[in-house]
């Protein structure tokens, strides 16, 4: 594909977490500066690209790989519009005039709600897909010195999986929780990139859930939020050297618990990760109870009256939390000025933060891409 800039121009106005919108009552680093990066060019067969959620993410040789993804593109959940799950993937390379596509391709199957985990030797996407075989295989796709994105099986699980975690150290991946051939699962396992071999390791502590936030900080893998018939804020380490399980702090700013079910995250440092997004408790929990129970024309007219709400009724998380796993703490960063999104592409690139579409309320995809710069102090 010929490279085209991702938007005819990057928007001259750039937003600051701490200017363009109030800010929490605490706040710290890193202080954050956004600008819109535009929109990705359109799948294959479409005319205009209006945005997905559940994408693959991540980066390779300095270049930003996105990609898969699913929405609603003839209605959403409340005119039982289907839900359409994409294969096309771009790679992407940031200067200063803003995000350059180098690559668009087709996969060889759809992708979306899979686990992405960056490492040195490309991204790595487990599971995630409608299609039965891609929903068992972890692919790894990289990017060549030209931006020219390549992919290949890297191995295979005895399950499919989707909406669960994962993490890179050394050459194993550890990954878990989601569901597991089609079930919720506290399951959690060490797969070896060399041997193949899968290892069964100790169940996760807490209820069975999806969508979680999780990143690999020093020797523990982090794991917060999620849910199920609910929305958790709970959080909980896996120590690699013990190979046990213990609490961590909840996610929580000035004592109240913020749901991250949905959000996503990226490892900052050794220490420390940040998280963008997550769907409100409260709201979440009182939809999961209605959509649950109710029945014909009340069913109806709660979906009608639910979906038609305007996006930022639903309330989802807009600041940007940092957890610092030696002090077991949470902070505010400041707040996003743009639509607090769910089930969107987060990736770090140097001393930026790239917020690749998302769903900003239920059934509701954003098409647009967010660069943030990291400001140093």
């Amino acid at each position: 594909m010929k490279k085209s800039a991702i938007a005819t121009a990057v928007l001259a106005l750039t937003l600051s977490t701490s200017l363009s919108f109030a800010a929490p009552e605490q706040t710290g680093s890193p202080h954050i500066r956004w600008q819109s990066a535009g929109t990705l060019s359109p799948a294959v067969g479409q005319t205009e690209n209006i945005g997905v959620a559940g994408m693959i993410a991540g980066t390779s040789h300095g270049y930003i790989i996105a990609g898969g993804g699913a929405n609603f593109p003839n209605g959403g959940p409340a005119v039982g519009g289907a839900k359409v799950t994409y294969p096309d993937i771009y790679a992407m390379k940031a200067t200063d005039k803003g995000l350059i596509e180098t690559d668009h391709q087709v996969l060889p199957f759809p992708a979306a709600y899979g686990a992405s985990v960056t490492a040195a030797d490309g991204v790595y996407y487990i599971g995630g897909s409608p299609d039965t075989a891609a929903a068992k295989a972890i692919t790894r796709l990289t990017c060549d010195d030209q931006g020219k994105l390549h992919y290949q099986t890297a191995g295979t699980l005895p399950f499919t999986f989707q909406n669960g975690i994962a993490a890179r150290n050394g050459q194993t991946l550890f990954l878990g929780l989601g569901k597991q051939d089609g079930s919720p699962s506290r399951n959690f396992y060490a797969y070896d990139l060399k041997t193949g071999a899968l290892e069964r390791l100790a169940d996760f502590p807490g209820k069975a859930r999806e969508q979680s936030v999780a990143q690999l900080l020093g020797q523990t893998l982090c794991v917060f939020s999620g849910g199920s018939d609910t929305a958790y804020t709970d959080g909980y380490g896996y120590d690699l050297k013990t190979r046990t399980w213990h609490k961590l702090a909840d996610a929580a700013i000035d004592g109240q618990g913020i749901s991250l079910l949905g959000a996503r995250a990226v490892r900052l440092n050794e220490d420390e990760m940040l998280v963008i997004g997550g769907f409100n408790k409260a709201i979440y929990d009182d939809a999961v109870a209605h959509l649950s129970h109710l029945t014909g024309a009340e069913l109806t007219a709660y979906k009608t009256a639910y979906f038609g709400r305007e996006s930022t009724d639903f309330n989802w998380n807009r600041h940007i939390l940092v957890y610092n796993v030696r002090s077991d703490s949470w902070r505010s960063a400041g707040e996003i000025p743009f639509a607090a999104p769910c089930g969107e592409g987060l990736v770090l690139l140097k001393d930026k933060i790239i917020s690749l579409n998302g769903e900003i309320k239920p059934g509701v995809r954003s098409n647009r891409i967010y660069e943030g710069f990291i400001m140093k102090e």
